[in-house]
Parts: C-alpha cells; sequence; structure tokens
C-alpha cells in the first residue's frame, strides 16, 4: 500500500514562498509519475506540475516560472517549491504518485494579505 504524505502548507502573503513536501512510504523509483495538483474551494481538481523517473517536467502555464516541482530519492519525497505567490494560488494542495491512484490526504495553501 503507498501512502503518500503533505506537510508544508499555511498561510503567506502575496509575492511570497512555500515549499510543499509529499513523502512516501514506498521507495519513489517505483513511482514514475508524480505530481501535483490543487483544488480551490468550488473549482474542480487541476494539475500543477509533474516529474518522471528520468527527471522531465511539465508544469500548468498559471505556474509555469514560479514553481519547481523536484524529486529527492534518498528520502522518497517529492517537493513543489512556489514563489511570487498570488490569491489564486488558494487551494488544497494534493501530491499522486502513479502507476496506480495514490493520492495523499491534501494540505491548505492560502495567499492572503
Amino acid at each position: 500500500q503507498v501512502q503518500l504524505t503533505e506537510s508544508g502548507g499555511g498561510s503567506v502573503q502575496p509575492g511570497g514562498s512555500l515549499r510543499l513536501s509529499c513523502a512516501a512510504s514506498v521507495s519513489i523509483s517505483t513511482l514514475y509519475v508524480m505530481a501535483w495538483y490543487r483544488q480551490a474551494s468550488g473549482k474542480e481538481r487541476e494539475l500543477v506540475a509533474f516529474i518522471t523517473t528520468p527527471g522531465s517536467t511539465t508544469y500548468s502555464d498559471s505556474v509555469k516560472g514560479r514553481f519547481t516541482i523536484s524529486r529527492d530519492y534518498a528520502r522518497n519525497a517529492m517537493y513543489l517549491q512556489m514563489s511570487d505567490l498570488k490569491p489564486e494560488d488558494t487551494a488544497v494542495y494534493y501530491c499522486k504518485g502513479g502507476p496506480g491512484d495514490h493520492w495523499g490526504q491534501g494540505i491548505q495553501v492560502t495567499v492572503s494579505s
């Protein structure tokens, strides 16, 4: 059973930074694709970024240039470094690992002055 646990969320002012972490209960080398999704209140869940085992990364247009996704195989973790945060980045952020449909429980990020 793969368990994913997010941490690092919280409240920040516009223009600020946060780093989200996703800790896996298994070796992340078994998770070919790992991703961050987010869901704002009243909206559908959307893909933020994903990273593959070879290290290829993809970002949504809304976060490109501001967010960076990375993986640490030694720590079995994935990260999302978020910079220049905007109020529209406010959402519950989820990590996901595949193959399979493995999701974390989600963590709140609030960007507000």
